[in-house]
């Protein structure tokens, strides 16, 4: 059999499979036994047509579940809450919960110096930064030359790690120590600012979602929204289903929509990485939180009427 025979048989393969997961009711975001998606089949075979119904299925699959949830009864319990009430562990590169799951490790450092010249393009700017961690971020802003830099901290020993480090006796840093939730009132104090990042642990969709919720809020006439308005710049770490591509585009375009929604532009830029995602990058850590070659790093900003 030649080559673009076996090509022709591979493509109906794929689109074969492809109609099967949408028709016979499978979630979009099924895995089979090699951890695969019918989205990898699709992508590896190039038949990118497959692999947009793929993704569109998936955004008004996640759609629909949004609508379903919205306003359900909540326990109460913050969705990080077992995650703050246990200790954290700095490990040389690698910062690592008391279950051994990566809350930040250093390969990110380059991705997060480009999110902090993202929404600190010029000194003399107020900056805000949500999590900590290991401090990637931070150290890059302080690079920058921030007017002011507000940092939000929710966990005791990476707050204990930041004094111990001397952030507290910055010049021009502010630490506010708690849950983001429970400090919005000061972070609007100390506001507004010209550029925000977004990285917790332990946090669901949902969790950003609210952020971004109260970050962009306009409904008081009377006030400032927290990020500067029309010029501030937002940007959170995407690691959105980032241990697969096909969940890592769904969503991208769901986190697009919903900000859209509330009055913000976002746009992607494709950040290809160098770095070799293998066994070894995850030693010691209970499960890889990014297996994808490129990284889309989003720029947010108000969406200017005419």
């Amino acid at each position: 059999m030649r080559l673009a025979e076996r090509l022709c048989i591979l493509q109906l393969l794929v689109e074969m499979l492809t109609q099967f997961v949408l028709e016979s009711g499978i979630p979009w975001n099924t895995l089979d036994v090699g951890n695969y998606t019918a989205g990898d089949y699709a992508e590896t075979s190039g038949h990118d047509t497959a692999y947009d119904e793929l993704l569109q299925a998936g955004v008004r699959a996640e759609m629909v579940l949004k609508l379903v949830n919205a306003g359900g009864a909540s326990d109460g319990k913050a969705a990080n809450e077992d995650y703050l009430s246990q200790p954290v562990e700095y490990t040389g590169d690698t910062l690592v919960d008391a279950e051994k799951n990566g809350v930040m490790m250093s390969w990110e450092t380059p991705l997060m110096e480009l999110h902090a010249k993202t929404i600190c393009p010029s000194p003399g700017a107020t900056v805000l930064n949500v999590g900590f961690g290991m401090g990637i971020i931070d150290s890059a802003l302080q690079e920058l030359n921030p007017g002011k830099h507000v940092i939000v901290e929710a966990h005791p020993d990476v707050y204990k790690h930041m004094k111990d480090n001397g952030w507290h006796e910055k010049p021009n840093v502010h630490i506010l120590f708690g849950r983001w939730q429970d400090k919005l009132d000061e972070v609007r104090a100390l506001g507004p600012y010209d550029g925000i990042f977004f990285d917790t642990f332990g946090e669901f969709y949902k969790d950003l979602d609210d952020f971004h919720r109260a970050i962009f809020d306009i409904s008081n006439v009377a006030q400032q929204p927290i990020l500067s308005k029309p010029d501030g710049i937002y940007s959170f770490f995407n690691g959105l289903g980032g241990d697969h591509k096909l969940f890592h585009d769904v969503y991208c375009n769901v986190v697009c929509s919903d900000l859209q929604g509330l009055g913000i532009s976002t746009e992607f830029s494709q950040v290809a990485s160098d770095i070799v995602m293998d066994e070894k990058t995850w030693k010691g850590i209970k499960r890889p939180y990014w297996m994808i070659k490129s990284y889309n790093l989003p720029t947010c900003k108000w969406i200017k009427r005419a």
